[in-house]
This record gives C-alpha cells, sequence and structure tokens, in this order.
C-alpha cells in the first residue's frame, strides 16, 4: 500500500472536530473517517499537521485567529497547553463577537490620555469611541450568562446589564453634580431607541424584504406587544411631564419666601414617582418573564402563509426549535462570561470617569450645550450595538426581535434606569429630580405620541421609519444650534426660584 493513502489526513480529521465543538460546555464530538474515531491528538501534532503537505496550510491559519468555534489545544490533558488555549478562545471569542470591536483599539489609548492629561477634547473623543466596544462586549457578556440562567434569572441579569453603560455614566455625572447631562442623558436614549433605531429597523427591514415575496410591501410584528410597551412609554413620559408642570404652577402662584418648599415639593414628588416606577418595572418584568410571557415570544417570520402571527402546527415548531437552537449558542462558558463582564464593566468605569470629566472643556471649547451632549452623543455610546444588533435582525425579517431590542431598551431606561438615579441620588445626598427641561419634555411627549400611532396597526413600512428618523434628526438639530447659554438660562431661573447655589 502506498505510504501517502495509508497514512492518516490529521489536519482534516482535526479540521472537522473544530468545526463541532462546542468549548464552553466541553463537551466534544470527534469526526468519524472510515468509520473509525480519530484519538485526540496534541497541539504540536495539530500544528505539524498544518506544514503536512510541504507548506503552510492557510485555512488552518484563518481558523485559528477567526474561528471562535477552533481552538487548537482547547481539549488537551496538559494544563500548560489548555489554560493558554482557554484563555485565546475567550479572546478569540469576544473580539469576534461584534464588528465595533474594532474600536477596542481606543480603550488603552483612552486610558493613557486621561492618565496623562492630554487636551479635553481628545479626551472626551478618544474615551467616546472606547466605550462604544466597551458596551457590545458587555453586551455579548451578559448574553453568554443570561443563556443558562433561565427566563426569569436571565431577563433580570439582561435588565440589570442592559443599559450598564448609560447607568454607569449617569452616576458618574450625578456625583460630580451635572444633573443636566445625566437628565438629558436619559431622555436621549430613550429617543435614540424608540425614534432613530426603531426608525432604521422600519427603513432597512422593509427595504431588504420588500421584493422576497414573504411579507409584500409592509413587515408585521407584534401589535398588541407593541402597544403594551407604547403605554408604558406615555406613563413614563407622564411622571416626566407631572414633575415640570407642578414646578410651572409654583413659579406662577409661589412667593420668594417659600423657595425651600418648592424644592422640597419637587423632590418629594420625584422620589415618590421614582418608586413608583421602579415598582411598576418590578411588574412589567414579571408580566413579560413569568404571567404573559407568550405575548413576548418571537414568532416565525418566514412563514410561507406571509403572516408573522399564522403558521402550521410543524412550521411552527421547527421555527421555535431553530431560534432556541440560536438563542442558546453559547461561546464560553459562565465563569469566563463572569470574569469578562467584570473587567469590561471596570474599563468602562474608567473610560466614563475620563469623558464626564472632560465634557466642561469640551462644552467652553466646541461651544456646544451640555443637553447636546446629553441627548444625542452619550446615547450613541450605549446604544451603538443594540442599534446594531435591531438592524440586522430586522433586514433578517425578524421584527418582533428588532422591536423587542429597540423599546424594551427604551423601557429599561424609562422605567428601571431614570427612576434609580433619582433614589440613588436620594441616598447620595445629590437633588436629582424628574423636572425635565420644558424643550426636553415636549420633544420626549412628542415623539412617543407619534411612535404610538406608528406601532398601532402592528405593520412597518419604510415611510414610516423614514419618519421617526426624521424627527430624531429634527430633535438633533434644534438642541445643536440651540447655545447652550439659553439652556444655562432655565436652570438659573429655577435655582433661584429653588433657593438653589
Amino acid at each position: 500500500m502506498d505510504n501517502d493513502t495509508a497514512k492518516p489526513d490529521f489536519h482534516a480529521a482535526f479540521r472537522r472536530v473544530g468545526q463541532v465543538t462546542t468549548f464552553g460546555s466541553h463537551r466534544h464530538t470527534h469526526a468519524r473517517e472510515n468509520g473509525e474515531l480519530h484519538e485526540r491528538t496534541s497541539l504540536l501534532e495539530r500544528a505539524g499537521s498544518v506544514f503536512s503537505d510541504g507548506g503552510p496550510d492557510h485555512s488552518y491559519v484563518r481558523d485559528f485567529f477567526f474561528n471562535s468555534a477552533y481552538t487548537p489545544g482547547a481539549d488537551s490533558l496538559k494544563p500548560w497547553v489548555r489554560y493558554p488555549a482557554h484563555v485565546w478562545h475567550i479572546t478569540k471569542a469576544v473580539l469576534l463577537s461584534s464588528p465595533l470591536n474594532v474600536l477596542l483599539v481606543f480603550v488603552p489609548i483612552g486610558i493613557v490620555a486621561g492618565v496623562t492629561g492630554w487636551d479635553p477634547v481628545a479626551v472626551f473623543v478618544i474615551n467616546f469611541l472606547a466605550i462604544i466596544p466597551l458596551a457590545a462586549v458587555l453586551s455579548f457578556a451578559t448574553e453568554e450568562i443570561s443563556v443558562r440562567l433561565g427566563d426569569a434569572l436571565g431577563g433580570l441579569l439582561n435588565a440589570t446589564f442592559g443599559n450598564a453603560v448609560e447607568l454607569i455614566v449617569s452616576i458618574i455625572a450625578l456625583n460630580n453634580g451635572q444633573f443636566d447631562v445625566v437628565k438629558s442623558s436619559m431622555i436621549g436614549s430613550i429617543l435614540s431607541n424608540i425614534l432613530l433605531v426603531m426608525g432604521m429597523c422600519f427603513f432597512f427591514g422593509n427595504l431588504a424584504n420588500m421584493g422576497d415575496g414573504t411579507m409584500g410591501l409592509e413587515q408585521e410584528f407584534a401589535s398588541g406587544t407593541a402597544q403594551t410597551t407604547a403605554s408604558l412609554m406615555t406613563l413614563s413620559a407622564s411622571s416626566m411631564i407631572l414633575p415640570g408642570t407642578l414646578f410651572m404652577i409654583i413659579t406662577t402662584n409661589g412667593n420668594s419666601d417659600n423657595n425651600e418648599n418648592r424644592e422640597k415639593t419637587v423632590l418629594s414628588l420625584s422620589r415618590g414617582t421614582a418608586i413608583i416606577l421602579l415598582i411598576l418595572y418590578v411588574l412589567y418584568l414579571w408580566f413579560q418573564l413569568k404571567t404573559h410571557h407568550n405575548l413576548f415570544t418571537v414568532k416565525d417570520a418566514n412563514s410561507e402563509s406571509g403572516e408573522n402571527a399564522v403558521t402550521d402546527g410543524a412550521g411552527a415548531e421547527e421555527g421555535r426549535a431553530e431560534e432556541h437552537q440560536e438563542a442558546e449558542e453559547t461561546h464560553m462558558s459562565p465563569w469566563s462570561a463572569g470574569v469578562v463582564l467584570i473587567l469590561t464593566t471596570v474599563l468602562v468605569s474608567i473610560c466614563a470617569d475620563y469623558l464626564v470629566d472632560s465634557i466642561d472643556a469640551l462644552v467652553e471649547r466646541a461651544h456646544i450645550s451640555r443637553n447636546f451632549i446629553g441627548l444625542i452623543l452619550i446615547p450613541i455610546v450605549g446604544n451603538a450595538a443594540e442599534h446594531v444588533t435591531a438592524v440586522v435582525v430586522a433586514v433578517k425579517n425578524k421584527m418582533d426581535l428588532a422591536m423587542g431590542v429597540a423599546i424594551g431598551s427604551s423601557i429599561q431606561i424609562a422605567l428601571f434606569v431614570t427612576p434609580l438615579l433619582v433614589v440613588l441620588g436620594w441616598i447620595i445626598g445629590k437633588p436629582m429630580d424628574l423636572h425635565f427641561e420644558t424643550f426636553e419634555t415636549v420633544s420626549f411627549a412628542l415623539s412617543v405620541l407619534v411612535v404610538i400611532y406608528t406601532v398601532t396597526d402592528g405593520k412597518s413600512n419604510y415611510l414610516e421609519g423614514a419618519m421617526l428618523i426624521a424627527l430624531y434628526v429634527i430633535i438633533a438639530l434644534a438642541f445643536f444650534v440651540t447655545p447652550s447659554e439659553e439652556f444655562e438660562k432655565e436652570r438659573a431661573v429655577a435655582g433661584t426660584l429653588f433657593g438653589s447655589t
């Protein structure tokens, strides 16, 4: 028999092994060739097979660096081989989890810029770019853990870390007394999700699926779920309007001798409202994850009938099985994901600290208002990863999932993050309230009204998407052209009426 014929093709065999290996669970399926299982080989043998034909195998090298499912040495019995392979696997899985991760190069640069005292504008820009991929990594690590915790605990974890970037940035700004940045970033995050993200989902999703013969000229989603969440958004808008209305009443009918009482009145209303909103958010989680979770189940968007909510029994079961398999796919162990989550949170906190500290210099030198920074720029940092995810799934004609990403994040900001910041301010002695500036409140209320009319019918098209994007751009332009002094005047009036310094 010819030696070349008898010689086993280790390279082909182990490449197939790598393609079916699940690292996180340590369950390995070995490929069969000629009816026999290949035995486990060492890292050196695998590496040697790369040159078995007299030259390097570029597919092996490509898989080694760019295939997160294939990590040679991960199943080795030798600790000095297995542990470095584990670290490389985790690193590769994190780096390949999102296209935004190319911006991770700005993380060490941003930290160095903040430590060494670079120009404040440069510090802001570099750390701004650094936080964007960190938010994507944070989301990836959270998903890796949540899929193993079940619906209830997984949903609670997503609720906690889903908007961790906005929460971290806002806590730092709150501790520094920059209440205007905190309030603007909260409203800006909501507007970014319900106008920009949802609008781009409608626009690109409809354009990508108009001619596929599946949904006709419109995409469909569960209108009942959208209406429920839209009602919660209306409630959150009311919680922001009422303190402002009370402020106007006090301004009109009060006298200058009761400044301290006025401040206590608005703060008391805001803190009481915040507690109520947090309780309501807990009920919302229970409603979504337990009692009415069927309303939030993503339905098959590729049914032959062309209707999102109607599928035959076999097709529905197959679609649910495929989506369950896709949702349950993991890339690392829970402990590894926890380490990534902790390290990423620390890095976000460091970069956010430098970013917030440079805002004053940016406002002074770039002549833009703090409200524009909070309303437009900071939400981009926290929502970039979710933005990309929502648009991608909308293009794939999974509108229920896209709506869940956009509206779900808005609900978290409105009912969880914002009232939590009020309570945290109460604890640390910072007078954080729900009295937003008039223009911010009007912009938010009008946006919620437009969104309610848009999602009521459970259908979307590119024109509705363009309308939402246009409204977001108009609001952003209004805050950009408004001088910072105008917002300062309104805050000065509030400070005078409240007797603040």
